[in-house]
């Protein structure tokens, strides 16, 4: 479910790159997140907090963040990992809801050693959504980058973080772990192997021919090569149009692109299914706190003819109480039916029993 790339040396400036791949629409748009809004962690609220840094964010369903950078150049990208392992916090772990993890990195770090500090120091737990319908649990790593060039990747495995820190791991994919990523990559032509790259939609493979091409890239002369260049590197990396695996949303195929520049802090986002790119440049909007969250309408405006194109940075608008009711509802929604994902467990348990019962007859 995704691809991420940092090109950290892209002639003096940072270029971040991400497939969001999924079997399912997301309903995707782009939110602007200013300084000094009060949230929690989602969980039983001990973890509070005011945004100090404002952001501009990549959606599902207007809910939770799933990509986003920060006014400070640092961004942060939700993938699919299904080996992610997050325990059983303790009741007094500082904890966060899956639904405000990346959230809450953008709200208060301006670079990625920041951010690695704090996650080492308090060994922060992810508290997993649930969903009582039946569909897959959300299994989730976080990649981290700044306008720097550093870069990190946060995986849960046997309950506890595990943190990957370096400038040099400039490529995150889906299973497996990140530590065996780091050892199949090393087989490949051009990454230190012999076997050629490989062209399949595995995210190992996936995982080469991003790394493949990062590493050989030529420097760009200018802003527009260097996106455009990264445009191609993770287009590289897509999944086409496919009948979905099942039970693999992994195997999925490409919804959306971004490819965002950390140091002169330009946001692009790229739709598979509507023809027109759309970018937003930070130095154009306020993020100060007191200032409006903004909507940016891409399910309804990223349209073939007349639609979005271009700069929208001062196309946002407000979503109005309604709408944001409506978001904070639904986030609520979410996190309560986590809260209480035992017993819906039990009570699944418990009608599957019946079930058996009467086929038993």
């Amino acid at each position: 479910m995704c691809t991420r790339v940092v090109w950290p040396d892209a002639n003096g400036t940072v270029i971040v790159g991400r497939n969001m791949d999924f079997h399912m629409d997301l309903l995707t748009n782009l939110w602007k997140m200013p300084r000094g809004i009060k949230r929690t962690d989602g969980v039983n609220g001990d973890l509070t907090w005011t945004s100090q840094y404002g952001s501009v964010i990549a959606t599902a369903f207007d809910l939770i963040a799933t990509d986003g950078m920060n006014e400070e150049g640092f961004a942060g990208h939700v993938l699919w990992l299904a080996e992610s392992d997050y325990g059983k916090p303790q009741d007094t772990d500082v904890q966060l809801s899956q639904a405000v993890w990346l959230q809450y990195y953008l709200d208060n770090f301006a670079t990625v050693a920041e951010a690695v500090e704090w996650t080492n120091r308090t060994g922060v737990q992810v508290a997993q959504l649930f969903d009582p319908t039946g569909h897959l649990v959300p299994t989730l790593h976080l990649a981290l980058n700044d306008a720097t060039g550093d870069s990190a990747i946060i995986e849960y495995i046997g309950g506890k973080p595990k943190v990957y820190h370096s400038r040099e791991y400039t490529v995150m994919t889906n299973s497996p772990t990140y530590d065996k990523q780091l050892e199949l990559v090393k087989e490949i032509s051009g990454l230190g192997g012999t076997k050629p790259l490989p062209g399949s939609t595995l995210a190992s493979d996936r995982f080469a021919r991003a790394s493949y091409y990062v590493k050989h890239q030529v420097q760009p002369k200018t802003q527009l090569q260097a996106m455009a260049a990264m445009f191609s590197i993770i287009r590289n990396a897509a999944q086409p149009f496919r009948t979905p695996e099942p039970g693999k949303p992994d195997a999925s195929q490409t919804i959306w692109q971004v490819v965002a520049d950390m140091t002169n802090k330009r946001y692009a986002f790229e739709s598979t299914t509507r023809p027109n790119i759309v970018w937003v440049d930070f130095e154009k909007m306020s993020f100060a706190e007191g200032t409006e969250v903004l909507k940016l309408d891409l399910i309804g405006k990223l349209a073939l003819e007349g639609g979005l194109a271009g700069d929208v940075s001062h196309k946002f608008h407000s979503p109005g109480e309604l709408g944001l009711g409506f978001s904070q509802v639904g986030l609520e929604a979410l996190e309560f039916v986590a809260k209480k994902q035992d017993e819906f467990a039990e009570i699944s348990k418990a009608v599957k029993a019946v079930k058996a019962l009467g086929h038993g007859k």
